[in-house]
């Protein structure tokens, strides 16, 4: 399979803050939300889940966030308020257009995909990756690992917990400033009671050996209209196995 030429152009937040937009294929539009310290190209082009799509007629949109990626990695502090990546989510779609179309997050991304649905979205299908119910609502305990992880991270070495983070971190060239005001200020915990307010039909995707953010088996009784389904690997490996984006395109298909 001859992969897709990949188009990136950049949008800008009312910020200020400059957003890379990656898209490939063209056909329904398919939103495709990253994880922490990740990117458009690591989680979905690298180990081509976006190409599955856009091969099967559907077109994948993929903003990096602010910190990660091709965007901007702001270090004012003003420019990191709770709610900031939901936000660039709600104006990503405004700009764009879209209001017929799919969304898809891994993480960080479902997470953000969680809040942007609740605080408005209106996605035909939504399919939360590498989430449980846990991640959702106990931000400060998961975060702390990695504010801990910038703090330490001159001094970290081989066989520290944190040292596989602080070298993904490392690989992907995250500024640690920003990403400590990204993990400390940006983010918010979502009130478990509005996961009812998630209705359309939502595909819980969970890697057989992931349970970093709780249980996905929660969060799929928590929310109206869901469906959960299994594939090999834990948190890091199983976004970069092909059976992830075999069931995300089974799903929205």
């Amino acid at each position: 399979m001859t992969e897709p030429q990949t188009q990136t152009q950049t949008i800008t937040a009312p910020d200020g803050t400059r957003i890379a937009l990656h898209r490939m294929g063209a056909g329904r539009p398919v939103l495709l939300f990253h994880g922490l310290f990740s990117s458009a190209q690591m989680n979905w082009i690298r180990f081509g889940h976006a190409a599955l799509l856009a091969a099967n007629g559907f077109e994948c949109i993929m903003p990096d966030w602010r910190v990660h990626g091709d965007s901007d990695a702001p270090t004012d502090p003003a420019l990191y308020t709770p709610g900031v990546l939901v936000r660039d989510a709600l104006h990503i779609v405004e700009t764009l257009g879209l209001d017929d179309y799919d969304l898809v997050g891994f993480s960080l991304g479902a997470r953000t995909a969680t809040s942007a649905v609740i605080a408005g979205l209106t996605p035909r299908r939504l399919v939360l990756g590498g989430m449980g119910i846990e991640g959702l609502s106990n931000w400060q305990k998961r975060s702390a690992f990695f504010v801990d992880m910038i703090d330490r991270f001159d001094s970290i070495e081989r066989g520290d917990p944190a040292f596989l983070a602080k070298s993904f971190m490392q690989q992907q060239g995250i500024d640690p400033v920003a990403a400590r005001l990204l993990l400390t200020r940006g983010v918010e915990d979502i009130a478990l009671a509005d996961l009812a307010r998630i209705t359309m039909p939502t595909l819980v995707l969970i890697g057989d050996e992931d349970r970093d953010n709780g249980s996905p088996e929660k969060l799929r009784d928590a929310l109206p209209e869901a469906t959960m389904a299994v594939v090999p690997g834990n948190h890091m490996g199983s976004v970069t196995r092909r059976d992830m984006g075999q069931a995300i395109l089974d799903f929205l298909s």
